[in-house]
């Protein structure tokens, strides 16, 4: 788990030029999912992570923060939560947090510590 600390950085080890879709998001106790195709639209302080299967699982909002670092090589997002704190996040609705920035601002507020 090194190598991750050694990348961590406030905006979760990556720039807004960055895509990390379709990396593998790792919880503290295992696999959790994949980065979506809407963490990018949200901008570096929220990751969208899929969690489960592809058509069974849905995705949540993880603020930055609670990001340990990425490895770039591997395509590993490591997270500080463990599985059940990464699944039972808010879930991502794009209508709502694409469409109303206030939606943002608030989950930031709730959910911002990472933990």
């Amino acid at each position: 788990m090194s190598q991750y600390r050694a990348h961590h950085v406030p905006t979760a080890g990556h720039t807004p030029d960055d895509d990390l879709t379709g990396y593998q998001v790792d919880a503290t106790d295992g696999h959790v999912g994949k980065v979506s195709k809407y963490s990018r639209d949200l901008g570096p302080r929220f990751l969208v992570v899929h969690t489960g299967l592809w058509v069974l699982g849905k995705d949540v909002v993880i603020p930055s923060s609670a990001v340990l670092g990425i490895d770039h090589d591997a395509r590993i997002v490591q997270l500080s939560r463990t599985k059940a704190q990464a699944k039972s996040a808010p879930a991502f609705d794009a209508d709502t947090f694409l469409g109303d920035p206030r939606h943002r601002d608030q989950l930031g507020g709730r959910h911002g510590s990472g933990h």
